[in-house]
């Protein structure tokens, strides 16, 4: 059973160490991704268990991710990091 999203503590934005891609985490379980300057370029609903995140876009593809801490998840092929941490 997925966590209730409202408990999670990875809501909030993560962003790739370049800034190209941005991923809010809301509250309600949903999810919005600006990628450059095309903001909402992906918008859909989102569940965490534990530190694995399952993603269902509007547009009806799915995709997944694993937090690594509290600042780094795996997506897509890519490392975001929560706003405002430091990247090395």
């Amino acid at each position: 059973m997925m966590a209730s999203n409202r408990e999670n503590s990875f809501i909030g934005m993560w962003v790739t160490a370049d800034g190209y891609i941005r991923q809010e985490l809301l509250p309600d379980g949903r999810y919005d991704e600006q990628r450059g300057t095309r903001k909402s370029a992906y918008t859909g609903r989102y569940e965490v268990s534990g530190t694995h995140i399952e993603y269902w876009d509007d547009t009806g593809f799915t995709a997944d991710g694993d937090f690594e801490g509290e600042n780094i998840l795996h997506h897509g092929g890519y490392l975001f990091y929560r706003e405002g941490t430091k990247v090395n």
